[in-house]
């Protein structure tokens, strides 16, 4: 998938959960997407081509850099708790939709109990929202 279908498909997959948001704070040509005024994905341009930044487990984000190419330390962000997602590799639609489900249940497990607007610890495990 190229840059702009990359983003889609992530923008696609955030559209669907509870309570999220499109804003735009870093200006229009980045899309930042919270949950509970949180962030838990934005997009990004560097040097021409469009990525995905989301949130991850560290022992996830080791892992899933081990294993893709195109799959980086978050743009920006702190390179532990966050990825950035390239065009151009082996990542497909689904494993794209899956980790930004992952990044969102991550900053909602994050959030006070009586603001989360799912159940974080099987909110998107095996079904769709």
């Amino acid at each position: 998938m190229n840059g702009r279908e990359l983003q889609r498909c992530a923008a696609a997959r955030a559209r669907e959960l509870p309570t999220s948001t499109l804003e735009f704070p870093f200006g229009p040509d980045y899309d930042v997407f919270k949950v509970r005024g949180k962030m838990f994905m934005f997009h990004a341009e560097v040097e021409g081509e469009p990525q995905v930044v989301l949130k991850a487990l560290p022992s996830d984000s080791m892992s899933l850099r081990a294993a893709h190419a195109d799959i980086t330390p978050g743009y920006h962000m702190n390179k532990q708790h966050w990825i950035s997602l390239y065009p151009g590799g082996t990542l497909t639609a689904e494993m794209v939709a899956e980790l930004v489900t992952e990044s969102y249940r991550l900053v909602v497990a994050g959030l006070p109990k009586d603001q989360q607007p799912v159940e974080p610890e099987t909110f998107g495990r095996g079904q769709r929202a």
